[in-house]
């Protein structure tokens, strides 16, 4: 069966009252027929529900999807895509030991990596992902694992999975890749290797900005260790965000398609516009890493960046001048969004670590919505116009 089908089709066992669309279970907890039925489901002896902090049909139904998408065997489903990157870190981390990391992150990631991890003697060296013959000289004896992030946010940096699977081998590290921005129908990590895959599904996946969610993915042995810090520390998914959510998963095929064809088009119109010096866009042919792009994803993903001629006063009057577009943090919408990073997602990290990970403060992102081409673009446009 095919990404698309799958996606609509699968879903819990139907109860005894022979529902169509799986329920929302709304329970904290699970009932037993009996003390020893009870006990051997404790002792992982049966199968079964025990508690919506360890699982619960409805994100059983989320991740068996996420992980058909990612070609993974398990998953644990979070609160936040925050929560999902965390459970990947410090699932496997303790005091001394070192992490290897793209510069070009998400801004939260780099706050958990340069200020929340060294509070337990935890150390990061990042490594630019367009230098990887320097990375063995970052390599210790303490590094336990390499977490990247491709496309990255928002940059648009691509990061060669290839050349991390054989990294990681040669150093026997860990392998943790953020699909956020490329989603498992672009791109798939387990094919180059990546343990664990990582998502805020807070974007794509939900797609309409209603709920905060995450998810890891991975293999067996891995997920067992997030599978149990995730459990006893309790950053779980509510059972109505994880409905939702794997509801929204049977339109993700049709809406990433939509959100690639629009922001292609954007990029092209922007492409050489006087006002601009640069656009960033994975799928244009001038893209600077368009080759490696084409090789990992099917597609260029629904985000646009783009640097402005001028200082950040321009890039204010720009974003002020919008009419139709969003002004957000947020990204992966149906509504078209424009965000300045460096002085929203991206303002905690210091300006020479902003620049290395591909954000100037001329940078704009555009999460390319699914509204009528025409519109975006005339509204982008007429913005233009006026600086």
């Amino acid at each position: 069966m095919k990404d698309k089908s799958r996606l609509i089709r699968t879903q819990t066992d139907r109860s005894p009252h022979r529902e169509h669309n799986t329920p929302v279970y709304l329970t904290s907890s699970f009932i037993f027929d009996s003390a020893e039925q009870m006990r051997d489901t404790f002792s992982n002896d049966l199968d079964g529900q025990i508690y919506s902090r360890y699982s619960n049909p409805n994100l059983d139904e989320f991740i068996e999807k996420m992980c058909l998408l990612e070609e993974k065997p398990a998953g644990f489903a979070t609160a936040s895509g925050m929560a999902a990157v965390y459970l990947g870190l410090m699932s496997f981390l303790k005091a001394g030991d070192h992490v290897l990391a793209s510069c070009a992150l998400f801004g939260s990631t780099h706050q958990i990596l340069d200020q929340i991890l060294p509070r337990f003697g935890i150390t990061t060296t990042y490594l630019d992902p367009l230098e990887t013959g320097q990375w063995d000289n970052a390599v210790r004896e303490e590094t336990k694992l390499l977490i990247v992030e491709t496309p990255s946010n928002p940059g648009l940096k691509i990061v060669d999975l290839e050349i991390c699977n054989t990294f990681c081998k040669k150093h026997g590290i860990l392998f943790i890749v953020d699909n956020c921005f490329a989603t498992p129908l672009l791109q798939k990590p387990a094919r180059y290797g990546a343990h664990l895959i990582i998502h805020s599904a807070t974007k794509y996946i939900d797609g309409q900005g209603r709920v905060l969610g995450g998810i890891i993915v991975g293999d067996e042995k891995e997920m067992e260790e997030v599978v149990f810090f995730a459990r006893h520390t309790g950053p779980v998914l509510s059972p109505f965000h994880a409905w939702m959510l794997s509801k929204s998963l049977e339109t993700l095929p049709i809406r990433m398609k939509a959100h690639c064809q629009n922001a292609l088009e954007l990029a092209k119109m922007l492409d050489n516009h006087e006002k601009i010096s640069t656009v960033n866009y994975p799928f244009l042919e001038n893209f600077p890493q368009y080759e490696l792009a084409k090789k990992q994803m099917k597609m260029g993903g629904g985000i646009v960046t783009f640097e402005l001629i001028g200082g950040t006063d321009k890039v204010y009057r720009f974003i002020n001048e919008l009419q139709l577009l969003s002004i957000t943090s947020n990204l992966g919408d149906t509504k078209s969004i424009v965000t300045h990073p460096a002085t929203t997602t991206h303002s905690k990290m210091e300006p020479v670590d902003r620049l290395r990970a591909g954000i100037s403060d001329q940078l704009i992102r555009i999460s390319v919505g699914l509204e009528d081409i025409d519109d975006i673009r005339e509204d982008i446009l007429q913005a233009l116009q006026k600086l």
